[in-house]
């Protein structure tokens, strides 16, 4: 079997897929940890955790997905802050405590591989990750393109308003800022548990600073959907991340902003934006199987 484990800020997606990739056989989830010790150990266990309900066997390889940044050849963690992880071998840890080969990768590009394989599609796609940030991943023919320094899909660093809210990178205006979810949550304020989720609930009930928020918010991934197809005309957009549970309520004033662009624009308008969209099956361990599928790239 091939395992796959999404080790996400508070908790770590584990899988196992049968041989070919071709399905599914165990899920299982526990919480991540925080600092190596915890999450090399809680990543150890999520593995023989999902072999052993798989049915037991051997395992012939392991990918983790994991946020931050990564060095994917040598299978470093270099830094991720959520995580307490700095200049990790988590691949060669838990090669040598698995007893198999395991292949570190970014969690974008772990889901993009995933989403890819498990919407069954062809040719060029960007995965488009609308979470507590943005950023995106592209992968064709089945294989995950990074760019010429790892960089390929930062799209949230991509200054979109003129003079805008300073981000985190330094820049101002950044399409993350506009359309993170972290960003949104700051911006809305309040404690709720889901404060993006609260914020589309006022903008139904009409809510004017709710609704103008909610606007934004679509606006800029449809800003990032024009971004990827624009610029690596990508066939399909694939989008995923938290806010991608928002399901319709998310997705049809995304379309209305595409929509709403080609009208203005007969050249949009030529590319049928709003088509190539696609969101994630909601529930589905993308990230997770995009892992197991990274850890060992053969058909």
């Amino acid at each position: 079997m091939r395992l796959g484990l999404d080790i996400g800020g508070t908790k770590i997606d584990a899988v196992a897929l049968a041989g070919n990739g071709s399905e599914v056989r165990s899920r299982v989830r526990v919480a991540s940890g925080f600092g190596s010790d915890e999450v090399v150990r809680n990543a150890e266990a999520a593995a023989l955790e999902a072999a052993q309900a798989a049915g037991g066997g051997a395992i012939e390889s392991v990918g983790i997905g994991i946020p931050g940044i990564v060095d994917a050849r040598a299978g470093m963690v270099r830094h991720a802050v959520n995580l307490g992880l700095a200049e990790v071998d988590l691949g060669g840890i838990l090669t040598e405590r698995l007893g198999a080969p395991v292949r570190v990768e970014n969690d974008v590009n772990a889901a993009s591989l995933g989403a890819f394989h498990l919407l069954g599609l062809a040719g060029s796609m960007a995965y488009l990750n609308l979470g507590t940030g943005v950023a995106a991943g592209f992968v064709k023919d089945g294989e995950v393109w990074r760019g010429a320094r790892g960089t390929a899909g930062e799209i949230g660093h991509i200054p979109i308003v003129p003079g805008g809210t300073r981000c985190g990178c330094g820049q101002f205006g950044c399409l993350e800022t506009v359309a993170g979810g972290g960003w949104v949550a700051r911006k809305w304020g309040g404690s709720a548990a889901q404060p993006v989720a609260r914020l589309f609930d006022a903008a139904d009930a009409g809510d004017e600073r709710a609704l103008a928020l909610r606007g934004d918010l679509a606006a800029g991934a449809a800003a990032a959907v024009r971004i990827l197809i624009l610029t690596a005309d990508v066939e399909t957009v694939v989008i995923g991340g938290g806010l991608s549970n928002l399901g319709e309520r998310l997705f049809g004033p995304l379309r209305a902003q595409l929509d709403e662009q080609a009208r203005q624009s007969p050249f949009l308008a030529s590319l049928d934006l709003a088509s190539r969209v696609r969101p994630v099956p909601p529930g589905s361990p993308v990230a997770a199987v995009g892992a197991a599928l990274a850890g060992n790239p053969r058909p």
